[in-house]
């Protein structure tokens, strides 16, 4: 079996608390593979380590067969990232900033720009043209920063809660992308709070909670016939719950 992300008891410790304990993860190459958690669970770290913004305190992996400490920048040139935070330049135009990142990843000039063009409309910003990117909704910054993630033809899409804060109508066509990059080979690597956008899209799932992963494999294993949200719940709750009613709302008799 051929896997595009591997790794091996990576772990992260800030100020002496574990966010990421001994996280084995493997993720065949092609699959569409939804990384699920409470908040706080570190999901985001972990992207962060895979995508090399922040080095493990312990543990290592390999990312399209090279090895994340040694060849960082050749996985780079690979990947395509759409992180928690965005991380756009926001006094530049859409055209502006798909161009640059284009050119970034090595595209010759005529090439970036054909497919910013092709992007934009496809993403339905192409009447942007003027407005800067920090007058931007929060789903017009999400499809922009998809937009850069694969604007070089990335081999691994790595998406950190990509649906959050989108329409329907933005859900949608971030879906539509991210099923075409699937279909052409690349593997698709995304943190999501909606478990319904990632039952219908994945192929397999881990989940992770405080730091440590309680399961992975496909999402029909983990599901057994049933519900994700059911499953996630089972494996995350473990009967901890607390007691939801309010006492000012209970019935009255």
């Amino acid at each position: 079996m051929t896997y595009s992300i591997q790794s091996y008891s990576l772990t992260k410790i800030y100020n002496g608390r574990t966010v990421v304990d001994q996280l084995c993860l493997r993720v065949e190459r092609g699959a569409f593979y939804g990384f699920l958690g409470p908040n706080g669970a570190g999901k985001s770290t972990t992207i962060k380590m895979l995508t090399g913004i922040i080095a493990p305190t312990s543990g290592t992996a390999r990312i399209l067969d090279f090895d994340l400490k040694r060849s960082s920048l050749s996985i780079k040139r690979r990947i395509g990232v759409v992180p928690e935070d965005l991380c756009l330049f926001e006094n530049l135009t859409a055209p502006e900033y798909l161009v640059f990142m284009g050119r970034m990843y090595g595209l010759p000039r005529r090439v970036a720009l054909h497919r910013t063009q092709e992007l934009l409309e496809v993403m339905g910003l192409d009447g942007t043209n003027g407005k800067l990117i920090l007058e931007f909704s929060t789903g017009m910054r999400k499809k922009l920063s998809l937009c850069a993630a694969i604007i070089h033809n990335p081999e691994i899409l790595f998406l950190d809660e990509p649906f959050e804060g989108v329409d329907a109508i933005a859900s949608r066509i971030i879906r539509e992308v991210l099923e075409q990059a699937r279909k052409r080979g690349a593997t698709v690597f995304l943190t999501s709070h909606i478990l319904e956008v990632v039952e219908r899209l994945c192929s397999h799932v881990s989940i992770i909670h405080e730091g440590k992963l309680l399961s992975q494999g496909t999402l029909e294993d983990l599901a057994k016939g049933g519900r994700l949200d059911e499953a996630f719940l089972r494996l995350v709750d473990s009967g901890k719950a607390k007691e939801t009613a309010l006492s000012w709302l209970e019935a009255k008799n």
